[in-house]
């Protein structure tokens, strides 16, 4: 079957050539331009006010004929081109919805992914390479299409309703992994999902420290707390990488950094000066005066001693080096650049 869009194009670039020449015929048969462009006009849109010019030349009466098929003609093929694209593409977006709910329905002790976010992106590809049958749940329609053009298999829908849960096996799956960035939706889906399968393994993702007891009273058999799993990771590397934590971040493993900063978290560095007001502050009072959920993961004192993962009790003295996650940039926060100058 020819395509629609092309069906549309020759239609069209015979439409206007059709109406060209009979403009061109009009006027060679000594009518003025205007006459000639109105004569084509009123007869190719069917409006009938009858002819500008009495057509006593059987040779222009024939033109005239030829000239109402063949405008018409190609006014319904491109006319059919556009029913055919709406069409095709209906069809296409049902076929494409059957085939993904028959995939669906062929899944035996999968994963669900609840939301595809940066966390469930990464969870996604990982899975894929370990070729462990998922399907992803989101209601967001972009991110969706983007899962789709992976080839994974995905289901739009609300992930705390019962019923999408139901729709993608959750009776057939062996583990729910809720990612979401909201602690509240986390907890209602792990409660949903405990309700409707008391077997299925739960692994549920937790910003705030507090949430996490929630999560598994609701029924999780695992909290991963992005922050805190980054900030083991950044105090090992520090702890067993030499002195220059710019040569952390340039060894072999490249690909660290970067999936801390895809989970959506920062890496940030805050200096203690001789006016700072946090002189004198533990760290849990740090967090609290920054406004910001926070996992710390290097302390130096101004002697050169350091302390990685220090206790949030630590009191903070003038000329400490703070460093630490966050989920979102910290005002009068430096980055990178000037990491090398703690462990120095």
């Amino acid at each position: 079957m020819e395509s629609s869009t092309k069906k549309i194009l020759i239609g069209t670039s015979i439409f206007f050539t059709t109406m060209i020449i009979a403009v061109i015929g009009y006027w060679s048969a000594g009518w003025s331009l205007l006459e000639a462009v109105y004569m084509v006009v009123i007869t190719i849109y069917g409006i009938g006010y009858g002819e500008v010019r009495p057509l006593d030349d059987p040779r222009l009466r024939l033109f005239t004929m030829g000239f109402i098929v063949t405008g018409c003609t190609s006014a319904v093929f491109v006319m059919g081109g556009f029913v055919q694209m709406i069409a095709e593409g209906e069809i296409n977006k049902a076929l494409g919805a059957r085939r993904m709910n028959e995939g669906i329905k062929k899944l035996q002790q999968h994963a669900i992914i609840c939301g595809f976010g940066r966390v469930g992106q990464i969870l996604a590809a990982e899975l894929t390479e370990a070729k462990t049958p998922f399907v992803i749940v989101d209601r967001d329609r972009e991110r969706i299409a983007e899962a789709e053009s992976l080839e994974y298999l995905v289901f739009i829908g609300d992930a705390t309703e019962e019923t999408t849960l139901s729709a993608v096996g959750i009776s057939r799956a062996s583990v729910l992994a809720t990612v979401l960035p909201n602690d509240a939706l986390n907890v209602f889906i792990t409660l949903s999902a405990r309700e409707l399968n008391e077997t299925i393994q739960i692994i549920a993702r937790g910003e705030c420290s507090s949430t996490k007891r929630k999560l598994i009273r609701s029924g999780a058999n695992e909290v991963v707390m992005p922050a805190a799993v980054g900030a083991t990771k950044i105090a090992h590397l520090i702890t067993h990488r030499g002195d220059s934590l710019t040569s952390v971040f340039t060894f072999d493993e490249t690909d660290e950094r970067d999936r801390i900063e895809d989970a959506g978290i920062c890496l940030q560095q805050i200096e203690i000066d001789t006016d700072s007001p946090h002189i004198g502050q533990s760290l849990a009072e740090l967090e609290s005066s920054l406004g910001h959920d926070l996992m710390f993961v290097l302390l130096k004192r101004i002697d050169g001693n350091s302390m990685t993962q220090p206790a949030r009790s630590s009191l903070i003295e003038e000329g400490d080096s703070i460093v630490f996650l966050s989920h979102e940039p910290v005002d009068e926060i430096d980055l990178f650049e000037s990491f090398e100058s703690i462990l120095n």
